[in-house]
């Protein structure tokens, strides 16, 4: 009987601990979705007649499905960076520039986190930051096609390929996501392109496979 009570008592303390134990503040997960001056999968002549030429600018963007950072909460947020580079971003060591785009409906509390949570997990990828802005952005998502709106800034419309050709042909696929994502996929750019004088951005490149999309995790 002894050893009853005890056991109760003990699994009664346990779950109470569990329950007061806090949650991670720090925690973001959605999807994630970037475009490139060259095409990440594709046939090898066209990989190496870009490598050198070509590749050196990016569109990147991060949705927030759900998540906080600093107690402060991010869920449906959307955030979106210009990165650029002097070498094609394949190189690793090669420097980088970006600017950082917080969608204009985050409260000042939320913008500072979202944009604290990018700057600290995603310091590589986005190099310098040599600013952080805010604009409308809309971010609308459809089984495996994205359409993204940041006003003034740049748009991003890509598509899945059909069946899924970067897993049937992974040798074609020549890159890597510039952040870290799960159930990575080649896209089919439609429309890409950044215009920002901060950062003496301005291109567009469309019609091409110069997307990877999947979900991220912070």
């Amino acid at each position: 009987m002894r050893n009853w009570i005890l056991t109760i008592g003990l699994a009664l303390t346990v779950g109470m601990a569990a329950q007061a134990a806090p949650k991670p503040s720090n925690h973001l997960t959605g999807e994630y979705v970037e475009a490139r001056t060259a095409s990440v999968f594709a046939g090898a002549c066209h990989f190496n007649g870009e490598l050198t030429t070509t590749g050196r600018a990016a569109e990147v963007v991060w949705h927030v499905r759900e998540g906080a950072w600093n107690g402060t909460s991010l869920d449906g947020l959307t955030a979106m960076a210009a990165i650029v580079s002097s070498s094609n971003l394949r190189e690793e060591a090669a420097p980088r520039r970006s600017v950082l785009y917080i969608d204009a409906k985050a409260t000042p509390a939320q913008a500072e986190s979202l944009a604290a949570a990018l700057t600290q997990r995603c310091a590589h990828a986005l190099g310098e930051i040599v600013a952080i802005k805010r604009t409308p952005i809309t971010f609308a998502l459809q089984g495996e096609d994205y359409r993204v709106d940041a006003k003034g800034i740049g748009r991003l419309v890509v598509n899945a390929m059909p069946n899924h050709e970067c897993c049937k042909q992974p040798n074609l696929v020549w890159y890597s996501p510039l952040v870290t994502i799960s159930g990575r996929r080649v896209g089919y750019t439609r429309v890409s392109g950044i215009q920002d004088k901060t950062l003496g951005a301005d291109w567009s490149k469309e019609g091409q496979n110069t997307a990877f999309y999947g979900t991220f995790t912070l």
